[in-house]
């Protein structure tokens, strides 16, 4: 057992994929520590605030508030949210709707927005208007509310001897903020998403959750896989024949196409992270199947088998300790590369929209399903969605790593 684990740790592929994996692993861990906090929680008054974003915290009547603090906060703000798309888009609808073009200047935010608000209506549709179109500006309309208030921020420290907030200054949004006279800054790194949320914090339990499905996910598929493979091989016959006619049903309907009607029919307040990985090992165990299943057959008439058979040994010690231990390296990269592909599964079905109910904490797949909601590709948001895809990427990676580098150890072939 120590010369195999020697042997695994120097190769160099599962090495570097076990340190990648560990790396996002102790950041799943250790990060909520650091920094304390609910994943969903709105902490930024505003839309998609960049990366580096400062932010005061304060305690107010024993609950946390947060108040947004940046540097030419108002020319931020109006950027955000008015930015060169949104002011072309407003300019065709209020076009559509019979404003001349000549008289919508799309430079001058004030003028922009006061035709905007004087004109638009929610419920109003014209020829040729798809319905997400329409939708579309329903949304953009409620992220420009009060986008040109001009009311000051309030600063507020406990008074000593009553612990009540008492305003200590104001500063106008057009001011430059010195951070180093807000109490409690804290900095987000990733920024926020569409709905004021730190990306970052986000994130961390998005990866951790993505992980724990992965894993229920991994160990579902397997266990099916491995049982069924495990009688399907070594029992043989009708045992055999009727344990291919499932997998053969499982293998004729598109895994993904099942996974979504299964997910559909289970319905959104159901779906919780553990039900979408059971769901997704349910679906998936079809191809470790296979593979144990011939496995097995060409360890079924070895010579130590065949004596345990003379012993009067019972087919379940057979299979345990005269078979299993033979695929148990097999069975470790098989049981590896479910979890990469659960995964993978959940973040393509909450892009659709059938993921875990998003309620409750995030998934990698649902802060995908966010960003493409509200469009955070097209407005050039791109911390609302690369560090997840960066996420995914390196979870996926490594784990392909780690199981290239055990292949290669355990596989006779491919050894040196």
């Amino acid at each position: 057992m120590k010369n195999t684990l020697q042997q695994v740790f120097r190769s160099g592929k599962f090495l570097v994929g076990f340190i990648i994996f560990m790396a996002v692993l102790l950041m799943v861990i250790f990060y909520p520590l650091i920094s304390p906090g609910k994943p969903l929680e709105i902490i930024a008054q505003g839309t998609f605030f960049p990366p580096g974003t400062y932010v005061s915290v304060y305690d107010s009547i024993g609950s946390t508030q947060y108040t947004l603090m940046l540097d030419n906060a108002a020319a931020i703000r109006i950027d955000s949210k008015l930015t060169d798309q949104a002011r072309n888009d407003m300019k065709t609808w209020l076009v559509a709707d019979g404003i001349p073009a000549a008289q919508i200047n799309t430079k001058n935010s004030a003028a922009l927005m006061g035709l905007w608000e004087k004109n638009y209506n929610p419920n109003k549709s014209f020829s040729g208007m798809t319905f997400a179109k329409q939708s579309y500006y329903q949304r953009l309309d409620a992220s420009l509310k009060g986008i040109l208030s001009t009311t000051g921020l309030t600063i507020a420290a406990p008074d000593p001897t009553s612990g009540a907030l008492t305003e200590t200054g104001t500063i106008a949004q057009t001011d430059y903020v010195n951070i180093s006279q807000v109490p409690s800054v804290k900095v987000l790194p990733l920024g926020t998403d569409n709905f004021g949320r730190d990306v970052l914090r986000e994130l961390v339990t998005a990866t951790g959750v993505s992980l724990e499905i992965g894993l229920v996910a991994g160990i579902v598929a397997t266990s099916i896989g491995l049982i069924l493979g495990l009688l399907a091989g070594y029992i043989g016959g009708l045992t055999d024949d009727l344990i291919m006619f499932i997998t053969n049903l499982f293998t004729v309907i598109p895994t993904f196409v099942l996974l979504i009607l299964i997910s559909f029919s289970i319905g959104q307040d159901k779906r919780g992270a553990v039900t979408i990985a059971i769901v997704i090992g349910f679906t998936s165990w079809v191809w470790t199947a296979r593979a144990v299943r011939s496995q097995v057959f060409s360890l079924r008439n070895r010579d130590h088998v065949n004596l345990s058979k003379l012993s009067g040994h019972s087919i379940f010690r057979i299979i345990l300790s005269d078979i299993l231990p033979y695929i148990a390296s097999y069975v470790v990269m098989a049981f590896i590369l479910q979890i990469s592909s659960g995964i993978l599964a959940e973040a393509g079905l909450s892009i659709l929209g059938l993921g875990p109910r998003t309620t409750e904490t995030p998934t990698l797949g649902l802060m995908m399903n966010w960003a493409m909601i509200y469009q955070a590709e097209i407005l050039g948001k791109w911390w609302a969605y690369f560090p997840v895809l960066l996420a995914i990427a390196l979870i996926t990676f490594s784990m392909n790593l780690m199981n290239t580098g055990l292949d290669q150890v355990f596989n006779p072939a491919l050894r040196d």
